[in-house]
Order: structure tokens, then sequence, then C-alpha cells
């Protein structure tokens, strides 16, 4: 499969990029998305500067990432510690 030649628009530039077919709706999607967040960041902080926008928003991006993954970490623990339980209890089944 060959890559695609596509542009992202992101702060009134465009970014040219070779992407798989695979990636491209994401990619795009994500461009959307944080032309979205500019805009949100804009009217709610007052920040015109592009630079000070995208760093913004770079910094609370990393932050949400952060957290989701101490959550997962979390939540993976609980499982494994369930699946641990359920293992100690079906070693204990007698099957007749």
């Amino acid at each position: 499969m060959s890559d695609l030649s596509i542009k992202i628009r992101i702060a009134d530039r465009d970014y040219p990029m070779k992407v798989s077919p695979q990636d491209e709706e994401r990619l795009r999607l994500a461009g959307r998305l944080l032309g979205e967040r500019l805009k949100e960041f804009r009217e709610q902080y007052g920040i015109q500067d592009k630079q000070d926008l995208l760093a913004m928003i770079a910094l609370s991006t990393m932050a949400d990432r952060l957290k989701v993954t101490t959550e997962k970490d979390g939540t993976d623990a609980a499982l494994t510690e369930r699946l641990a339980r359920l293992d100690e209890l079906l070693s204990g089944t007698v099957l007749v």
C-alpha cells in the first residue's frame, strides 16, 4: 500500500504529510479537533499568539494523557487482582 500525500491545517498553516490510508481519517480528525481547541483556548483565555495557544494545548493534552494513563494503570491493577482471585477460586473447584 502506498502512502497518501495530505495537508493538515493547524493555526492557519498547512503541514504536508505522507500517511498510510488507514491513518488518514484519524489525522484529519486530529487536525480538526486541534483547530477547535485553538478556538476554545483563544476564547477562554483571550490569547491571540498562536505559539502560546499551541503550547497551552500541548500542555493540557499531555496532562490529560497522563491522567488517562494513571487511571488505566489503576484499572489494570484492579482487574489483575480480580483475575488472580477468580483463578484461585477456579483452581479449588473440582469438576465432576
